[in-house]
């Protein structure tokens, strides 16, 4: 009996972890938060913050209080890739019901993480984003990528021309679809159109002086955003 239980525990713990390794959009990881925060109050003007590890790095080192002192809710996951935020978008910004949610997603595309991926792709799955949270009247930022000219784990892969027409597509994608457009590339790129050294430790991710450039863009981008509101 004793080896029949260690066995079948052993195939539970098995099961688990590949459940858990089978979680490709990673529902998991806001599930409980997304329990406990809820839906909004009556006069919230909730604001969700979907991308990936530059959206994480806003809440865990570039500006904290930006969402400890405002209903602003962050949903950036580390690695991820469009079709990843496209697969959680229902749960993890329509559920919780925000006035506005701000989009900046690609840069994981371009750099293959989940695969090959051409900047059609990557547009179609912006594209689809925005449509969901437009259905659901949800208002839309959505943010260029941020410059780079090289990956640290991809060093074969040259980005900085991909991010430049992925801007040119987004920016005009906005002006054309009731979206805000963030211009976070003018302002931090450098003459290699990389990322400013000042403004980053690895050429991909902000530090927090490219935090400081990036939030008052972004907190304009939300006064526009909720001016209706």
């Amino acid at each position: 009996m004793k080896k029949l239980l260690l066995k079948i525990s052993s195939l539970f713990l098995m099961m688990t972890a590949t459940a858990q390794s089978q979680d490709w959009p990673n529902f998991e990881r806001f599930r409980a938060a997304n329990e406990k925060l809820g839906l909004p109050t009556e006069n919230e003007k909730r604001v969700v913050f979907m991308g990936n590890s530059i959206t994480q790095g806003w809440i865990e080192y570039g500006n904290p209080e930006l969402f400890s002192k405002n209903s602003y809710v962050n949903r950036g996951i580390s690695g991820q890739t469009t079709p990843q935020m496209l697969v959680r978008f229902r749960v993890d910004v329509i559920a919780l019901q925000p006035k506005v949610v701000i989009i900046l997603a690609g840069i994981n595309d371009i750099a293959g993480n989940t695969g090959p991926s051409t900047l059609e792709m990557i547009q179609d799955n912006l594209i689809s984003m925005v449509q969901l949270a437009q259905a659901n009247n949800i208002k839309v930022i959505l943010s260029s990528i941020l410059p780079a000219n090289k990956f640290n784990w991809r060093p074969e892969v040259n980005p900085a021309d991909k991010v430049i027409e992925m801007n040119v597509f987004i920016k005009k994608y906005a002006e054309t679809h009731n979206c805000i457009y963030i211009d976070y590339y003018t302002p931090m790129v450098d003459n290699e159109k990389g990322l400013k050294v000042a403004y980053s430790e690895d050429g991909v991710h902000p530090n927090i002086k490219g935090y400081a450039v990036m939030t008052p863009l972004v907190q304009e981008a939300i006064k526009e955003a909720l001016k209706d509101h």
